[in-house]
């Protein structure tokens, strides 16, 4: 496929290694020919790559198997999450789920995505309700108040937000959302 036709979220094979396509953006500047800047991640490395490829550039498409999965718990170095059709487990190394821990609440339902047999990481909702449990003071600005949450996220909200209060959470850049209803 060509380069061109790739979306966020998205799974390719570039140069032989798996990338997911963070953010993509397609350019046409004023002399020569357009090209696509990229914003990728190396699956197995973790590693995010900012590249620039010609729109004719031919990547291929990673087949990647999305189940449904529901979080149990962690150990710190293991999350488990169960296979919501086959109820099997289904063991997540730390390292994969990665920046995401804050957003792990008991019960979370996920999607685990594998090729093959081999787990490649775990996407989480775009939006999460969290509960605010305490504010750091020392993180406070005139506009807005530094909130954790039960996960231990912390979250700038506006100042009429009360501890105990639920709150929307955007995964993507852990910002405040809205209330919850």
């Amino acid at each position: 496929m060509d380069i061109s036709e790739v979306k966020k979220g998205m799974h390719v094979i570039i140069d032989g290694d798996l990338y997911k396509v963070i953010d993509f953006l397609h350019v046409k500047p004023g002399k020569g020919s357009a090209i696509m800047k990229t914003k990728i991640k190396n699956v197995r490395t973790g590693t995010t790559l900012e590249r620039n490829f010609n729109t004719n550039y031919k990547c291929e498409a990673a087949m990647i198997n999305h189940i449904n999965a529901q979080y149990l718990y962690n150990d710190g170095s293991t999350y488990y999450f169960a296979d919501m059709t086959t109820f099997e487990q289904i063991e997540v190394s730390a390292v994969q789920i990665g920046d995401d821990k804050d957003y792990f609440l008991e019960n979370l339902e996920v999607q685990v995505d594998m090729l093959d047999k081999e787990i490649l990481g775990v996407t989480i909702p775009e939006k999460l309700t969290m509960t605010v449990t305490k504010f750091d003071p020392t993180q406070e600005t005139s506009s807005e108040l530094a909130a954790i949450t039960e996960t231990g996220l912390m979250v700038r909200v506006p100042k009429f937000i009360t501890q105990g209060e639920k709150i929307v959470v955007t995964t993507a850049d852990g910002k405040y959302f809205s209330r919850a209803n």
